[in-house]
């Protein structure tokens, strides 16, 4: 599996950076955002290195269906029982952070807003 040294989701994925993880099989890796922007925040991560849904190919179709697959069985093992959103953003104009492909897992005892804000630093 093709993982990039420098990438810190990577890293993660690896047990190279301590994260408080939610799920891992062989294919995905989920762990709790370190900046958490709702009650419950969280991130599904394929292990293989894909840079964002601009760079995916139909070899990496498994991995993000199995992503899609569990996140609400995961979202409602770590409490969201009335919902949650799920984001995926994508390059600049997506304000993608991190260049790993990951799926936001957020919700909260209150209905989230039209759209989260970005937090300001």
């Amino acid at each position: 599996m093709e993982t990039d040294p420098n990438c810190i989701f990577c890293k993660i994925a690896r047990g190279e950076i301590p994260s408080r993880k939610v799920y891992e099989d062989d294919d995905v890796f989920a762990f709790h955002d370190i900046q958490p922007q709702a009650d419950l925040h969280f991130m599904i991560i394929p292990k293989k290195h894909v840079k964002s849904l601009d760079d995916v190919t139909p070899a990496d179709a498994p991995v993000l269906g199995k992503i899609l697959t569990i996140a609400g069985k995961l979202a409602r093992e770590q409490g969201a029982n009335d919902g949650f959103r799920t984001i995926i953003n994508t390059g600049r104009i997506g304000q993608q952070e991190v260049q790993h492909v990951h799926v936001h897992i957020i919700a909260g005892s209150q209905p989230l807003g039209r759209m989260i804000p970005r937090k300001s630093s």
